[in-house]
This record gives structure tokens, sequence and C-alpha cells, in this order.
């Protein structure tokens, strides 16, 4: 497979694709970029297909990080506010279930996942909570996306529910 031709052929369109699904030019080559190393350890037989079919799969997660980074973020913001000086009565009630809700849906992470994401909020490095918990340093950008995840999924499955659960860490 002669991958430098592969590339001229297929580079722009590969972006194009990438480009309509994830709205970011520079993002877009990027992935396109990874879905090319890619190819240069597999070597496919149909790289077309194979990379479009990568360059999906890549879109595809690149989505999920950013809906579960956006709905973990909406739950940061949400808990600083509660924190926030005077609000009105309804604001304040609103706040003070809001931040229930993330400390129950905090419980009900596993340990792990609970105390990487409290240590990646207090600002600790990759290396600091692989230290800490006891993992290595590859393993914690999985170990965070999951726990972001899966907070996310309880928080949202909390708010459903309209749970008045109690916390107890």
């Amino acid at each position: 497979m002669d991958l430098s031709q592969v590339y001229r052929e297929h580079y722009r369109s590969l972006v194009r694709f990438l480009y309509r699904r994830i709205g970011d030019q520079a993002r877009a080559e990027d992935l396109a970029q990874e879905a090319f190393v890619r190819a240069l350890e597999h070597e496919p037989e149909k790289p077309r297909a194979w990379l479009f079919t990568v360059a999906a799969n890549l879109a595809r997660d690149e989505g999920r990080r950013a809906s579960v980074r956006r709905r973990h973020l909406t739950l940061i913001k949400a808990e600083a506010e509660a924190r926030s000086p005077e609000p009105g009565p309804e604001v304040a009630l609103e706040r003070r279930e809001t931040v229930r809700r993330v400390q129950a849906a905090l419980a009900r992470l596993a340990g792990r996942d609970r105390e990487a994401l409290l240590l990646w909020e207090e600002g600790f490095s990759y290396d600091e909570i692989a230290e800490v918990l006891g993992l290595s340093r590859g393993s914690i950008g999985t170990t965070l996306a999951r726990a972001r995840t899966r907070l996310a999924a309880v928080f949202d499955e909390l708010k459903s529910e309209g749970s008045d659960e109690d916390v107890a860490y």
C-alpha cells in the first residue's frame, strides 16, 4: 500500500467528511491525521473504506466526549452557582437541590471514579491522580471519561426521579 498516494487521493474528502460530522475544521484535520496514523499501523487492504470507517468512529467518539464534557461542565457550573452569594429564594432552593443531586450522584459512583473526578476538579495532574489512586498514568484519561459519563447518567437519573436522596460519603 502506498500511503502517500492514498493520502493525496483521500485526505481532503476525509477532512470534509469529518468537518460535516463535528463542525470544527481544525479538529477534523486532527482526526483525519489520526486515521492516517492508524492506517500506517494497520496497512488496510481497502484503505479508502477503512479510513472512512475509522474516521466515522473517531468522530462518534469525539461527539460522545464533547457531550459528556458539556454535561459535566453543566454540573460543575450548577455547583458553583449554588455557592454564589445572595440568590433569591427560588434560585437558592433550586441551587441547593442541584448541589444535593450532584452530591448524591457522586455518592453513587465507585470510590475510584469519585476520587478521580474530585482530584481532577481540584487541579491535580494526571500524574498526581495516578499516584494518589495507585493507577498507571495512561489509565487516568479512561478513568476520568468513564467517571464523567457515569456521573452525568446518575445525575440525569436523579433529576428525572426528583430524588431527595440523602448523601453519605
